[in-house]
């Protein structure tokens, strides 16, 4: 379990370092800068800062606790991605707040949060 837990972490920071490449293969830090500041606009207020819902908007909806590995695990970047997009329960759609490479590198970004 361990192992893959490990793994499932080395994958994520990888998914992170090749958003950052640019097509010349320098290091895009402002990608990785902005994903940051799209999570701290975006979904910070209910989510918090540390991505467990433990803020006082998120209290009262319920939003969910971003660094649970177990969900992390069983959630899909394709799932999560579409969750992002198009809303889910009390949480509002993002698809007309950002751009699908916006909200990539913030499912990407979410994934660190584990």
């Amino acid at each position: 379990m361990r192992q893959l837990c490990l793994l499932v972490t080395l994958a994520a920071a990888f998914g992170i370092l090749l958003l950052m490449l640019t097509p010349s293969g320098e290091a895009n830090y402002s990608t990785a800068r902005s994903a940051g500041d799209l999570y701290k606009k975006h979904c910070a207020s209910c989510h918090g800062k540390d991505g467990r819902g433990k803020t006082f908007k998120g209290k009262l909806t319920h939003a969910r606790d971003l660094t649970d590995r177990a969900w992390q695990d069983d959630m899909s970047d394709e799932r999560f991605f579409n969750s992002i997009m198009k809303g889910k329960k009390k949480m509002p759609a993002f698809s007309k707040k950002m751009s699908e490479q916006e909200i990539d590198a913030l499912v990407s970004y979410v994934r660190t949060l584990k």
